[in-house]
């Protein structure tokens, strides 16, 4: 993974710079750099904390040492019936700069980046005040188990391209143009960043696990329930990393309403779709049925189905010898009635006195 080592000013000419620049324009100074931030990772947003916070996406910060990723965090508005603009990177004349975010009325422009939870790339999905108190779309942010009325539910359609990559315009940034609710918010009076957005950002910043070059896109602490609370309860890792380089020609469309959010993959992308057709697209090894299909040493049945020496049952169903009763009935030298039918002799009563002659004899 590249190391992200130049930039164009150095940290010192940086802070001389906010030095010598009157506070009313230290907001619009930001930090520009010759490379572009990785891409957003993947996580989770922790349960609304209690009533009035408002959700303030994590996003890449710039220090001495390169990246370092900034948890996303509940956070409470300075004064109730403001929104957050979160902060984004824009190309521009060869470089990176970074425009921070600010608390106003209005969601003004941030780039079109898609940082989710509500932040689709343009306005806020996530919720909205009505009189002095902030109503939750449970639809799009995570309300969890707090004791909460306000709350309601609007299903938003995205019509974004879904996109991890962090930064607006130059080679495979996003394209987007503020509209004209945009432009119009950012002629209004903005609020800075709180003091514990500040410190939170701070707290970041010295934490060696945030940095880009360690985690390599998947920092240990993604998003906290308040902030600078970086360890305990409520506090979430990223579930992935993204490319380590944003995708060339990334375009996300601009368009109103999009709840795509971070914490979800690029829209499915060649790394998720190309390696896998091939080995389930490959049904010839599996399906050439020839080799399983030759039944003909298996389904030549003739040494199985010659059923002749088994199905000869002529030694078995010869009762030619148990069957020939022609010795047993052979009637005939019994049913010769001939040698006593001969009356013959009998009959001659003229030889009547020859009888007596026959025992004599």
């Amino acid at each position: 993974m590249k190391t992200y080592i130049l930039r164009s000013v150095s940290l010192l000419a940086f802070a001389l710079m906010l030095l010598v620049a009157p506070a009313a324009s230290r907001a619009q100074i930001g930090i520009s750099i010759h490379i572009g931030p990785p891409v957003l990772p993947v996580y989770v947003q922790p349960e609304l904390p209690a009533p009035g916070y408002i959700w303030t996406p994590g996003y890449w910060a710039y220090g001495p040492e390169g990246y370092f990723w900034v948890p996303g965090a509940w956070v409470l508005a300075p004064e109730p019936g403001l929104l957050w603009t979160p902060g984004y990177w824009g190309w521009g004349g060869g470089l990176y700069v970074w425009h921070r975010g600010y608390w106003g009325h209005h969601i003004g422009f941030y780039g079109g980046v898609n940082y989710g939870f509500g932040y689709g790339g343009v306005g806020f999905a996530g919720g909205e005040w009505r009189g002095g108190a902030f109503f939750y779309n449970s639809s799009v942010v995570n309300v969890g188990r707090v004791h909460i009325t306000n709350v309601y539910t609007r299903t938003v359609i995205n019509n974004t391209t879904v996109t991890n990559v962090a930064y607006s315009g130059g080679p495979g940034g996003i394209k987007a143009q503020p509209t004209a609710e945009e432009e119009a918010a950012a002629r209004e009076t903005h609020v800075q960043p709180t003091k514990e957005q500040t410190q939170h950002e701070h707290i970041a910043s010295t934490d060696r696990r945030q940095l880009a070059s360690v985690n390599h896109g998947k920092p240990a602490v993604a998003a906290s329930p308040k902030p600078g609370v970086m360890s305990g309860k409520g506090v979430v890792g990223a579930k992935a990393a993204g490319p380590s380089k944003a995708p060339e020609g990334a375009e996300g469309k601009h368009v109103a309403g999009g709840t795509g959010a971070a914490n979800k993959p690029g829209a499915g992308g060649p790394p998720a779709g190309g390696k896998q057709p091939k080995p389930a697209g490959q049904p010839k090894p599996q399906g050439q049925p020839k080799p399983q299909g030759q039944p003909k040493p298996a389904g030549q049945p003739k040494p199985q189905g010659q059923p002749k020496p088994q199905g000869q049952p002529k030694p078995q169903g010869q009762p030619k010898p148990q069957g020939q009763p022609k010795p047993q009935g052979q009637p005939k030298p019994q049913g010769q009635p001939k040698p006593q039918g001969h009356p013959k002799p009998q009959g001659q009563p003229k030889g009547q006195g020859q009888t007596k002659r026959e025992p004599k004899g």
